[in-house]
Formats: structure tokens, sequence, C-alpha cells
């Protein structure tokens, strides 16, 4: 055998070999650059400083920087169909949150269908939203203020931070669970809602814990009750709507998405880490900020329960025939 056909011989051999030995994970080396993380809402508010939290632990865990980018706009359309368009390489996220759940029921001509162009990485956790009134309100109670409700049908004005939003839909299944009836008076946004609350000019309103915490702890507005099936650690005095109304509950929900098609690795690495610093005690001790309840998990208990929370809600949307702003 010649020399040159021994070496050709050889190099077929190691050829095989390195193609039959098995391949090194992606996610062994995830990430390798900077990772940008895509949120519907401008900065400032409950679901940016939660993002926020979960991203500086990923940084500091996986030695890359996890950029928040926020994108406001279209009901959080804009930042869903980027991330949607990205490469699924892990690189770009979604940070998740109940208003991507609710727009393909709202929205007609979306160019995405979440289900199907997501995938589900991780759960964080579910907010509840409190029911609220004045300092001037006559209904001080939960049951004075369904009491009050039923006696004025329609009388009533309840603020919600917009048309399609969470807010609105917790007040519209209020309505039908409870047998009311008031008026939904819509916002854009907590802040200007807020406003009119404390100025008397809405009787009652369906607000973010976050955004009503500090006038509810100085005694400028009144918690009637919390949105959840179990009362909130920040709010432990208040009850829980369905102590009153059972079966009732609305909550925020907060997680993390990536395009469909995403390496599965990278998508379990990913998980592995949220879910390490739903863990850890200095993380726990942030989030507990905002009244949230952490909700860790595997990717495909997240699919499950956006899965449940979209047929839910779509059939709240389609009752009452509720179209976006």
């Amino acid at each position: 055998m010649n020399h040159d056909r021994r070496q050709l011989l050889m190099l077929g051999a190691a050829t095989a070999l390195c193609s039959m030995s098995p391949r090194p994970a992606a996610a062994a080396a995830y990430p390798e650059r900077p990772v940008r993380v895509l949120l519907g809402f401008p900065a400032g508010g409950g679901a940016d400083l939660l993002t926020r939290i979960i991203c500086d632990w990923l940084q500091r865990r996986l030695g890359q920087t996890f950029v928040v980018e926020n994108r406001p706009g279209a009901a959080t359309n804009l930042a869903t169909e980027a991330v949607v368009r990205a490469p699924a390489d892990g690189y770009t996220l979604l940070a998740t949150t109940t208003s991507n759940l609710l727009n393909g029921a709202l929205y007609e001509d979306l160019r995405y269908d979440f289900v199907r162009d997501i995938a589900p990485v991780a759960s964080v956790s579910i907010q509840p939203l409190v029911l609220e009134v004045g300092p001037d309100a006559p209904a001080r109670t939960l049951a004075a203020f369904i009491a009050d409700a039923k006696a004025r049908p329609g009388r009533l004005n309840v603020g919600h931070f917009g048309n399609g939003t969470i807010s609105h839909l917790a007040a519209e299944a209020l309505k039908l669970q409870a047998g009311i009836d008031f008026l939904s008076v819509p916002y854009r946004g907590s802040a200007p809602m807020l406003t009119d609350l404390l100025g008397g000019r809405i009787d009652a309103a369906i607000d973010n814990i976050p955004g009503s915490i500090e006038h509810i702890r100085s005694g400028k507005l009144h918690a009637l009750a919390v949105t959840t099936s179990t009362r909130s650690q920040i709010l432990p005095a208040t009850p829980a709507l369905a102590e009153a109304v059972p079966g009732y509950e609305a909550y925020a929900i907060a997680g993390f998405a990536a395009p469909a098609g995403t390496p599965t690795d990278v998508i379990r690495k990913l998980n592995a880490e949220i879910n390490a610093g739903l863990a850890d005690a200095a993380v726990k001790e942030h989030l507990s900020t905002l009244g949230v309840t952490l909700l860790p998990g595997a990717p495909a208990d997240f699919a499950k329960r956006i899965a449940l929370e979209t047929e839910k809600w779509a059939r709240v949307i389609k009752l009452v025939g509720i179209r976006p702003n």
C-alpha cells in the first residue's frame, strides 16, 4: 500500500470517527453573546421590574448581558411579532405577559399565532389584581360593593387600564360571575385611572397591586378584594374575591418565551436557570415587593397554563364582545 493511499484511508477513518462521536449540545456554550429580551410595556412598570430582576439573575449566572428592550405599542403585538420573526437561536426572548395570550382572541388580523409561533421557556409568577375604591367611597367592604352594584345596576363606574387588558377582563368576569352590572370605564394605563379614582371621578377600579400598593398603605385608596382565588401575601387582610364569588379568579401571568424552533437544550438551560432564580432568597425578596406568587415549573407546565388562560379569556372576550381600543 503506497504512502498516499495509507494517508487517505487514515483520513477517512478519522472523519468517520468524528461523525460518530456525539456533538456537544448547543446549550453547553450558550450564551456566547448578549441576549435580547423584548417586553411590550414601557420601562418602570411592574412587568418591566419583574423582567429586569430575572434578567439580572440570568446574566450573573450565565456570564452574558440580558438586555431588556422595551417595545410598547399595539397591546404588546410589536414586541411579540419581533420575537416571532427573530432567529430561533435563543438570543431573542420574549418577556411574556397575559396581554400576549389575549391578543389572538382580540385581534382578527395578527400576523402570527402565539401558540404556534412561540416556544414557552419558563413561567415566573402570577400576580393578583386589586378591586379598590377611593377614600370617601360609601362601600368599604366587598359585600357592600356587590350589594350597591345590585341595588343600582349600571350606575357604578369601575375603571380598568384599557380595553382587552386583564384589568378589563377581570371586571367583565366579575359582572358575569357575581350577577351584577356596572359601567366599565377604560383608561390608557393605570396612572390616569388612579388619578380619577383618587379624585372621586370614578367609584372603583381594578388595578395591578404594584401600581396601587402605596396608595392603599397610605389610606388614600381602600382595597376591597384581590382577584386571585386566595389572599395575597402583600395584602393579607384583604379578602380574595372568590370568598364572595365562588370560582372567581383573574390574574396577570409573567414568564419567558422564545421563537418556535429554538433548540430544546437552550430552552432547558434557560428554564433551569430561571427556576434556580425563583428559589434564590435574594431574588424571592425582590419579587415579593411586586406582590406576586412565584410559579416555577417546566416549559411544558408553562405551555399548559398558556393554553388554559388563552381558552378561558377567549370565552369571556367572545361572550362580552370586547374589542381593543
